[in-house]
């Protein structure tokens, strides 16, 4: 799919907006960013709906304890040329020295002229990405 109209930088920049809390607490920003229909299967291994995940997203606060959200490895996968695949891997490190790693993926799709995301999945993994297998797109 030569010249499809989006870059990583693109798409990753939409998918980490959804991590800064600020973002995650606007309605509207997440309106934008998430397509009607839009479902998410959770790394708790929870299905999401796009109401609830605008809802649970506007309510969350920020615990401390949580600690910062460090994504790296993504990678971007054209599907058709109004649809891409975003992977990549994240670590969350908490205050007690514990860490929760997973794989993402994100479907993007672009609805009239603007990209939204269509489908997020997170796959805890408790492998670290040294020596790990390439993602999709990778290479």
């Amino acid at each position: 799919m030569a010249g499809l109209p989006v870059q990583l930088d693109d798409i990753r920049a939409l998918e980490e907006a959804l991590h800064r809390p600020e973002v995650r607490r606007s309605r509207a920003a997440v309106e934008a960013l998430l397509a009607d229909g839009f479902f998410e299967f959770g790394a708790s291994g929870t299905t999401y709906r796009r109401a609830e995940t605008i809802e649970l997203l506007c309510e969350e606060d920020d615990a401390p304890d949580d600690g910062a959200l460090e994504a790296t490895d993504f990678a971007l996968t054209p599907i058709s040329p109004d649809a891409v695949l975003l992977t990549y891997r994240t670590v969350r490190r908490g205050g007690d020295g514990s860490e929760r790693r997973a794989l993402r993926s994100s479907i993007w799709k672009r609805t009239a002229g603007r990209w939204q995301m269509l489908f997020h999945q997170g796959t805890p993994t408790d492998r670290p990405p040294e020596g790990a297998e390439a993602l999709p797109g990778d290479g």
